[in-house]
Protein backbone atom coordinates (compact mmCIF):
# COMPACT_ATOMS: atom_id res chain seq x y z
CA UNK A 1 0.00 0.00 0.00
CA UNK A 2 1.39 3.21 -0.95
CA UNK A 3 -0.16 7.10 0.17
CA UNK A 4 -0.71 9.45 -2.77
CA UNK A 5 -1.51 13.02 -2.58
CA UNK A 6 -4.73 13.57 -4.06
CA UNK A 7 -5.38 17.32 -3.20
CA UNK A 8 -3.19 20.64 -2.09
CA UNK A 9 -4.15 24.02 -0.87
CA UNK A 10 -1.77 26.96 0.18
CA UNK A 11 -2.74 29.97 2.01
CA UNK A 12 -0.43 33.24 1.10
CA UNK A 13 -0.93 36.22 3.39
CA UNK A 14 -1.91 39.32 1.64
CA UNK A 15 0.37 41.63 3.58
CA UNK A 16 3.74 41.93 1.31
CA UNK A 17 6.80 43.12 3.81
CA UNK A 18 9.56 44.92 1.71
CA UNK A 19 12.83 44.89 2.89
CA UNK A 20 12.04 48.69 2.92
CA UNK A 21 10.24 48.48 5.89
CA UNK A 22 13.00 47.79 8.20
CA UNK A 23 14.62 50.58 7.12
CA UNK A 24 13.58 52.39 10.64
CA UNK A 25 14.64 49.28 13.26
CA UNK A 26 16.63 49.61 15.81
CA UNK A 27 19.01 46.37 15.00
CA UNK A 28 20.96 45.50 18.25
CA UNK A 29 23.54 42.50 18.75
CA UNK A 30 23.40 40.35 21.35
CA UNK A 31 24.90 42.65 24.10
CA UNK A 32 22.40 44.87 23.52
CA UNK A 33 25.06 47.41 21.02
CA UNK A 34 23.48 49.15 17.65
CA UNK A 35 24.85 47.79 14.94
CA UNK A 36 27.65 49.79 12.86
CA UNK A 37 26.14 49.61 9.29
CA UNK A 38 23.29 51.68 8.94
CA UNK A 39 19.72 49.67 7.65
CA UNK A 40 20.24 49.56 3.64
CA UNK A 41 23.19 47.78 4.01
CA UNK A 42 21.99 45.26 6.68
CA UNK A 43 18.72 44.84 3.92
CA UNK A 44 21.11 44.54 1.18
CA UNK A 45 23.48 41.81 2.23
CA UNK A 46 20.10 40.01 3.76
CA UNK A 47 19.01 39.73 0.11
CA UNK A 48 22.61 38.57 -1.17
CA UNK A 49 23.17 36.12 1.57
CA UNK A 50 19.32 34.78 1.65
CA UNK A 51 17.54 35.84 -1.50
CA UNK A 52 14.86 37.46 0.56
CA UNK A 53 13.23 40.50 -0.92
CA UNK A 54 9.96 40.68 0.52
CA UNK A 55 7.83 38.48 2.88
CA UNK A 56 4.63 37.94 4.15
CA UNK A 57 2.79 38.69 6.72
CA UNK A 58 -0.83 37.60 8.06
CA UNK A 59 -4.06 40.30 9.09
CA UNK A 60 -3.85 41.69 12.48
CA UNK A 61 -6.85 39.65 12.70
CA UNK A 62 -5.71 36.03 11.82
CA UNK A 63 -3.82 33.64 13.54
CA UNK A 64 -1.83 30.59 12.65
CA UNK A 65 -4.74 28.08 12.84
CA UNK A 66 -6.73 30.51 10.54
CA UNK A 67 -4.22 29.98 7.87
CA UNK A 68 -4.00 26.67 8.15
CA UNK A 69 -8.13 26.34 7.76
CA UNK A 70 -7.96 28.13 4.92
CA UNK A 71 -4.74 25.75 2.98
CA UNK A 72 -6.98 22.87 4.29
CA UNK A 73 -9.96 24.00 2.95
CA UNK A 74 -8.35 24.66 -0.15
CA UNK A 75 -6.98 21.06 0.07
CA UNK A 76 -10.27 19.48 0.38
CA UNK A 77 -11.43 21.47 -2.73
CA UNK A 78 -8.91 20.60 -4.55
CA UNK A 79 -9.47 16.73 -3.79
CA UNK A 80 -12.79 17.12 -4.29
CA UNK A 81 -13.36 14.41 -1.32
CA UNK A 82 -16.01 14.97 1.49
CA UNK A 83 -14.26 16.25 4.37
CA UNK A 84 -16.30 13.76 6.60
CA UNK A 85 -14.15 10.60 5.16
CA UNK A 86 -10.53 12.14 6.94
CA UNK A 87 -9.42 9.57 9.02
CA UNK A 88 -6.62 12.28 10.42
CA UNK A 89 -6.23 16.14 10.71
CA UNK A 90 -2.22 16.48 11.33
CA UNK A 91 -1.61 19.94 12.12
CA UNK A 92 2.63 21.08 11.88
CA UNK A 93 3.37 24.36 13.95
CA UNK A 94 5.72 25.25 16.23
CA UNK A 95 4.19 28.12 18.06
CA UNK A 96 0.66 27.76 18.40
CA UNK A 97 -1.77 30.43 17.89
CA UNK A 98 -0.30 34.19 18.71
CA UNK A 99 -2.40 37.05 18.25
CA UNK A 100 -1.02 39.94 16.44
CA UNK A 101 -0.40 42.64 19.44
CA UNK A 102 0.62 39.89 22.15
CA UNK A 103 2.89 37.30 23.10
CA UNK A 104 1.45 34.58 24.42
CA UNK A 105 1.39 30.96 22.72
CA UNK A 106 -1.95 29.48 22.69
CA UNK A 107 -2.34 25.73 21.58
CA UNK A 108 -4.76 24.41 23.73
CA UNK A 109 -7.23 23.31 22.18
CA UNK A 110 -4.74 22.02 19.75
CA UNK A 111 -4.43 23.49 16.07
CA UNK A 112 -5.82 20.60 14.65
CA UNK A 113 -9.23 20.66 16.49
CA UNK A 114 -9.78 24.22 15.58
CA UNK A 115 -9.19 23.49 11.93
CA UNK A 116 -11.46 20.45 12.25
CA UNK A 117 -14.09 22.55 14.12
CA UNK A 118 -13.55 25.23 11.32
CA UNK A 119 -14.36 22.55 8.76
CA UNK A 120 -17.40 21.26 10.56
CA UNK A 121 -16.23 18.11 10.67
CA UNK A 122 -18.89 15.88 12.59
CA UNK A 123 -16.99 12.51 12.15
CA UNK A 124 -15.63 11.68 16.08
CA UNK A 125 -13.17 9.07 14.78
CA UNK A 126 -11.57 11.85 12.44
CA UNK A 127 -8.34 12.49 15.04
CA UNK A 128 -6.70 15.87 14.82
CA UNK A 129 -3.48 16.24 16.73
CA UNK A 130 -0.28 18.85 16.46
CA UNK A 131 3.26 17.94 15.68
CA UNK A 132 6.00 19.99 16.71
CA UNK A 133 9.24 19.34 14.84
CA UNK A 134 10.84 22.70 13.91
CA UNK A 135 10.78 24.03 10.18
CA UNK A 136 10.74 19.78 9.04
CA UNK A 137 7.46 19.36 11.03
CA UNK A 138 5.16 19.26 7.98
CA UNK A 139 7.17 16.67 6.56
CA UNK A 140 7.44 14.39 9.49
CA UNK A 141 3.76 15.14 9.56
CA UNK A 142 3.43 13.56 5.90
CA UNK A 143 5.73 10.83 7.35
CA UNK A 144 3.19 10.00 9.94
CA UNK A 145 0.42 9.72 8.01
CA UNK A 146 2.07 7.16 5.29
CA UNK A 147 2.90 5.30 8.71
CA UNK A 148 -0.86 5.67 9.08
CA UNK A 149 -2.42 4.62 5.89
CA UNK A 150 0.02 1.88 5.40
CA UNK A 151 -0.23 -0.03 8.53
CA UNK A 152 -4.53 0.20 7.80
CA UNK A 153 -5.00 2.19 10.57
CA UNK A 154 -5.89 5.36 8.18
CA UNK A 155 -7.20 5.76 4.57
CA UNK A 156 -7.12 9.68 4.38
CA UNK A 157 -5.06 12.48 5.98
CA UNK A 158 -5.12 15.76 5.97
CA UNK A 159 -1.48 17.51 6.68
CA UNK A 160 -1.02 20.98 7.55
CA UNK A 161 1.87 23.12 8.15
CA UNK A 162 1.00 26.64 9.29
CA UNK A 163 2.96 29.46 11.16
CA UNK A 164 3.31 33.02 11.56
CA UNK A 165 6.72 33.36 12.57
CA UNK A 166 6.34 37.43 12.48
CA UNK A 167 4.56 37.22 15.68
CA UNK A 168 7.64 35.63 17.37
CA UNK A 169 10.43 37.42 16.27
CA UNK A 170 12.59 40.05 18.46
CA UNK A 171 12.27 43.29 16.01
CA UNK A 172 16.09 44.23 17.17
CA UNK A 173 17.54 41.22 15.75
CA UNK A 174 18.25 41.02 12.25
CA UNK A 175 17.34 37.65 11.92
CA UNK A 176 13.97 39.13 12.07
CA UNK A 177 14.28 40.00 8.65
CA UNK A 178 14.28 36.33 7.60
CA UNK A 179 10.87 35.25 9.03
CA UNK A 180 7.40 35.05 7.53
CA UNK A 181 3.72 33.34 7.69
CA UNK A 182 1.55 31.17 5.42
CA UNK A 183 0.06 27.73 4.99
CA UNK A 184 0.34 24.97 3.31
CA UNK A 185 -1.43 21.75 3.15
CA UNK A 186 -2.24 18.36 1.52
CA UNK A 187 -4.60 15.42 1.12
CA UNK A 188 -2.73 11.63 1.56
CA UNK A 189 -5.01 9.13 0.53
CA UNK A 190 -4.46 4.97 0.32
CA UNK A 191 -3.19 4.17 -3.19
CA UNK A 192 -5.45 1.30 -4.29
CA UNK A 193 -5.16 2.38 -7.98
CA UNK A 194 -2.85 0.35 -10.45
CA UNK A 195 -0.83 2.68 -11.32
CA UNK A 196 3.14 3.10 -9.12
CA UNK A 197 2.69 6.86 -7.76
CA UNK A 198 3.35 7.58 -3.86
CA UNK A 199 5.66 7.79 -1.25
CA UNK A 200 8.48 5.67 -2.34
CA UNK A 201 11.26 6.49 0.34
CA UNK A 202 11.94 8.35 3.60
CA UNK A 203 13.92 9.31 6.04
CA UNK A 204 13.89 11.06 9.68
CA UNK A 205 16.85 12.32 12.43
CA UNK A 206 17.11 14.43 15.16
CA UNK A 207 20.41 15.76 16.40
CA UNK A 208 20.38 17.05 19.57
CA UNK A 209 23.30 16.30 21.26
CA UNK A 210 25.21 19.29 20.85
CA UNK A 211 23.17 21.13 18.00
CA UNK A 212 20.06 21.38 20.50
CA UNK A 213 20.27 25.19 20.79
CA UNK A 214 21.15 26.11 17.76
CA UNK A 215 17.36 26.79 17.14
CA UNK A 216 16.14 28.02 20.40
CA UNK A 217 14.04 30.63 22.36
CA UNK A 218 15.89 34.06 24.15
CA UNK A 219 15.90 37.14 25.34
CA UNK A 220 15.42 40.50 23.42
CA UNK A 221 18.72 42.08 22.11
CA UNK A 222 16.99 45.09 23.75
CA UNK A 223 17.91 44.71 27.40
CA UNK A 224 15.17 47.19 28.51
CA UNK A 225 12.60 44.83 27.07
CA UNK A 226 10.87 42.36 29.40
CA UNK A 227 13.63 40.08 30.43
CA UNK A 228 11.11 37.40 30.48
CA UNK A 229 9.52 37.95 27.18
CA UNK A 230 11.07 35.05 24.86
CA UNK A 231 12.17 35.19 20.88
CA UNK A 232 12.65 32.72 18.08
CA UNK A 233 16.80 33.08 18.27
CA UNK A 234 19.40 31.04 16.06
CA UNK A 235 22.69 30.55 15.76
CA UNK A 236 22.68 31.42 11.65
CA UNK A 237 26.39 30.05 11.22
CA UNK A 238 25.96 26.57 13.38
CA UNK A 239 23.03 26.15 11.21
CA UNK A 240 24.95 26.65 7.84
CA UNK A 241 27.47 24.54 8.35
CA UNK A 242 25.19 21.51 10.02
CA UNK A 243 22.97 21.91 7.19
CA UNK A 244 25.70 21.45 4.70
CA UNK A 245 27.56 18.71 6.50
CA UNK A 246 24.30 16.48 7.59
CA UNK A 247 21.35 17.54 4.96
CA UNK A 248 22.67 16.37 1.36
CA UNK A 249 23.94 12.97 2.93
CA UNK A 250 19.96 12.41 4.50
CA UNK A 251 19.30 13.32 1.05
CA UNK A 252 21.35 10.62 -0.38
CA UNK A 253 20.32 7.85 1.60
CA UNK A 254 16.77 8.87 1.57
CA UNK A 255 16.69 8.52 -2.40
CA UNK A 256 19.11 5.47 -2.62
CA UNK A 257 16.42 3.38 -0.32
CA UNK A 258 13.76 4.97 -3.04
CA UNK A 259 15.66 3.03 -5.70
CA UNK A 260 15.65 5.62 -8.28
CA UNK A 261 19.40 7.06 -9.43
CA UNK A 262 20.36 10.33 -9.29
CA UNK A 263 19.31 11.21 -12.81
CA UNK A 264 16.02 9.72 -12.14
CA UNK A 265 15.05 12.91 -10.14
CA UNK A 266 13.10 15.36 -11.60
CA UNK A 267 12.82 18.18 -8.80
CA UNK A 268 13.62 18.95 -5.61
CA UNK A 269 11.63 21.01 -3.34
CA UNK A 270 12.88 21.97 -0.28
CA UNK A 271 12.68 24.09 3.07
CA UNK A 272 12.96 27.64 1.60
CA UNK A 273 15.07 28.58 4.45
CA UNK A 274 18.14 30.62 3.11
CA UNK A 275 18.53 30.55 -1.10
CA UNK A 276 22.40 30.01 -0.77
CA UNK A 277 22.16 27.67 1.99
CA UNK A 278 19.63 25.28 -0.32
CA UNK A 279 22.12 26.15 -3.53
CA UNK A 280 24.95 24.65 -1.16
CA UNK A 281 23.17 21.76 0.46
CA UNK A 282 21.29 20.77 -3.09
CA UNK A 283 25.29 21.29 -4.92
CA UNK A 284 26.73 19.26 -1.95
CA UNK A 285 24.14 16.34 -2.77
CA UNK A 286 24.83 16.03 -6.56
CA UNK A 287 28.71 16.22 -5.83
CA UNK A 288 27.88 12.92 -3.62
CA UNK A 289 26.92 11.18 -7.20
CA UNK A 290 29.55 13.07 -8.81
CA UNK A 291 27.56 14.82 -11.63
CA UNK A 292 26.37 18.43 -11.69
CA UNK A 293 22.82 19.62 -10.02
CA UNK A 294 20.43 19.93 -13.69
CA UNK A 295 19.20 23.63 -13.77
CA UNK A 296 15.61 24.29 -12.62
CA UNK A 297 15.95 21.20 -10.43
CA UNK A 298 15.24 23.57 -7.40
CA UNK A 299 12.40 25.77 -7.41
CA UNK A 300 12.71 28.90 -4.62
CA UNK A 301 10.14 31.39 -4.01
CA UNK A 302 12.32 32.67 -0.72
CA UNK A 303 12.77 35.95 -2.50
CA UNK A 304 9.04 36.48 -2.22
CA UNK A 305 7.69 34.97 0.50
CA UNK A 306 10.97 35.27 2.81
CA UNK A 307 10.51 31.59 5.36
CA UNK A 308 7.48 30.33 6.50
CA UNK A 309 8.82 27.39 8.51
CA UNK A 310 6.47 24.31 8.35
CA UNK A 311 4.77 26.00 5.81
CA UNK A 312 7.23 26.90 2.92
CA UNK A 313 7.23 23.07 1.11
CA UNK A 314 3.38 22.51 1.19
CA UNK A 315 3.19 26.24 -0.43
CA UNK A 316 5.79 25.68 -2.70
CA UNK A 317 4.18 22.54 -4.10
CA UNK A 318 1.10 23.96 -4.56
CA UNK A 319 2.32 26.60 -6.41
CA UNK A 320 4.12 24.29 -9.10
CA UNK A 321 0.79 22.26 -9.59
CA UNK A 322 -1.44 24.86 -9.91
CA UNK A 323 0.84 26.00 -12.59
CA UNK A 324 1.83 29.43 -10.80
CA UNK A 325 5.50 28.94 -11.36
CA UNK A 326 6.21 29.52 -15.27
CA UNK A 327 9.69 27.96 -15.02
CA UNK A 328 8.85 24.82 -13.10
CA UNK A 329 6.26 21.96 -13.37
CA UNK A 330 5.67 18.01 -12.16
CA UNK A 331 4.19 15.89 -14.92
CA UNK A 332 3.05 12.34 -14.19
CA UNK A 333 5.53 9.96 -13.26
CA UNK A 334 7.98 12.51 -11.85
CA UNK A 335 10.38 11.77 -8.95
CA UNK A 336 10.43 14.41 -6.50
CA UNK A 337 12.77 14.57 -3.65
CA UNK A 338 11.13 16.56 -0.37
CA UNK A 339 13.76 18.12 2.52
CA UNK A 340 13.95 19.67 5.35
CA UNK A 341 16.07 21.13 8.50
CA UNK A 342 15.03 22.67 11.22
CA UNK A 343 15.00 23.35 14.91
CA UNK A 344 16.00 19.87 17.21
CA UNK A 345 17.97 19.79 15.38
CA UNK A 346 15.59 17.81 13.07
CA UNK A 347 16.29 16.25 9.13
CA UNK A 348 13.94 14.70 7.03
CA UNK A 349 13.28 13.54 3.66
CA UNK A 350 11.01 11.64 1.13
CA UNK A 351 10.93 10.91 -2.67
CA UNK A 352 7.51 11.22 -4.27
CA UNK A 353 7.18 9.46 -7.33
CA UNK A 354 3.77 11.63 -9.26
Amino acid sequence: MKSKIIGVGNYIPLETITNLFFDNHIFLNEKGENLKEDNHLITSKLKKITGIEERRYASDNQVTSDLGFIAAKNAIENSKIDPETLDYIIFAHNFGDVKSGTIQSDAVPSLASRVKNLLQIKNNFCVGYDLLFGCPGWIEGVIQANAFIKSGIAKRCLVIGAETLSRVTDPHDRDSMIYADGAGAIILEANEDDDDSGIKSHISASHTYKEKDFLNFGKSYNTDNCPDTRYIKMDGRKIYEFALINVPDAMKKCLDQSGYTIDQLDKIIIHQANEKMDEAIVNRFYQLYDTPPPPDIMPMVISKLGNSSVATIPTLLTMILNNELPTHSIKKNDIVLFASVGAGMNINAFVYKF
